[in-house]
């Protein structure tokens, strides 16, 4: 009778402890729909996108891949009617707000690709972040999100 009650009671507080533990997913950092465009043969870059949302302040800092020799981080801007392409230092990731690398803004190049992208093919991706640190996401190769 002592070790059911005994037993009764441990239940009950891991169960208090569970409740009343910090949600992990309010620390973890998230990354939604990523993909990449596919290529063609003799395309030596193609182009990485995603979400990234952070419960706290970050910054992406890089990223790297089996792939591709290198991968950098971009942002298109306008300058008059022209369209820019530059590369970024770090891309900040305010608390709880989504930051969309997306066609036409925010983007992942990947450089040097060791073979062409394959559409329904998919590839690991490493990210670097200043707080979060290393995050590996699976990237589908696709021409639809």
């Amino acid at each position: 009778m002592k070790f059911a009650h005994l037993l009764a009671s441990a239940a009950v507080l891991v169960l208090l402890l569970h409740a009343t533990a910090p949600d992990a997913k309010s620390t973890t950092l998230i990354v939604q729909q990523p993909h990449a465009r596919p290529t063609v043969a003799g395309q030596t870059s193609s182009v990485a996108y995603m979400t990234l949302l952070s419960p706290l302040s970050d910054q992406l800092l890089s990223a790297t891949t089996p792939v591709a020799r290198s991968v950098e981080l971009h942002s298109m801007v306008m300058q008059g009617d022209v369209m820019k392409m530059r590369e970024l230092v770090a891309l900040e990731l305010p608390a709880n707000q989504p930051v969309m690398l997306k066609p036409g803004g925010h983007h992942l190049m990947l450089l040097g690709l060791v073979a062409p992208l394959k559409e329904g093919s998919r590839f690991a991706l490493k990210l670097k972040f200043q707080h979060a640190g290393w995050v590996t996401v699976q990237v589908p190769v696709t021409t639809t999100p």
